[in-house]
């Protein structure tokens, strides 16, 4: 079984390098993501204002759709519809 060498000694410069290069990472990446996360609130905020106006929109439809076919069912059943229906 072969033997392995001793490791190399790694520059100091390389070494600073490259903590420098991690920490600058971590940096960048809390700082992204503290803008995309105040980003996605704003949108999310904007959103949920929407879906209680679209929500009442297909609330209002689905009344007119149910009284439709209940207009058109009393119809095939022979059954007069109310006037105030």
């Amino acid at each position: 079984m072969a033997s392995l060498a001793a490791p190399v000694r790694v520059s100091p410069l390389i070494k600073f390098g490259r903590w420098a290069a991690l920490l600058t990472g971590i940096v960048y990446g809390s700082s992204h993501f503290k803008s995309l996360k105040a980003k996605e609130t704003i949108l999310r905020e904007e959103e949920a204002k929407q879906a209680v106006i679209r929500n009442a929109q297909l609330e209002e439809e689905k009344k007119k759709l149910n009284r439709d076919e209940m207009i058109y069912l009393a119809g095939q059943a022979g059954v007069k519809v109310p006037a105030d229906f």
